[in-house]
């Protein structure tokens, strides 16, 4: 699986954006799909996760309530909805995948085998 990550910006306090995952591969329904992020000077760090058919998510603290993570496996996308964004959530946010049904649902860096690119998040008045 191949994973390329978009839709990154400059955005306002308080303000969206919706980050998109394109997978390549006839796996992708097949694994979970997670978003993780580097903020400035800090660790990578999990933000969210999707299960294969959609129907479980979960998400860091700091995020729940303000972003959504979703997918469209019919057309190999993932995507994280991002609302309420703050100063503290700019950072270059991953999306990864993990294949085959893990116990327990992936939460780490080393859960998953395939990493997008990136996408760069500045929020910032």
């Amino acid at each position: 699986v191949q994973l390329q990550a978009s839709g990154g910006g400059l955005v306002l306090p308080g303000g969206s954006l919706r980050l998109s995952c394109a997978a390549s591969g006839r796996t992708f329904s097949n694994g979970y799909l997670g978003w993780f992020r580097q903020r400035p000077g800090k660790e990578r760090e999990f933000v969210a996760v999707i299960t294969r058919n959609g129907l479980r998510t979960y998400y860091t603290d700091s995020v729940k309530g303000r972003f959504t993570i979703s997918r469209d496996n019919a057309n190999s996308m993932g995507y994280l909805q991002m609302n309420s964004l703050n100063l503290e959530d700019t950072a270059i946010y991953y999306c990864a995948f993990r294949g085959g049904i893990s116990v327990p649902v992936p939460l780490k860096e080393y859960d998953y085998d395939y990493w997008g690119q990136g996408t760069l998040v500045t929020v910032s008045s």
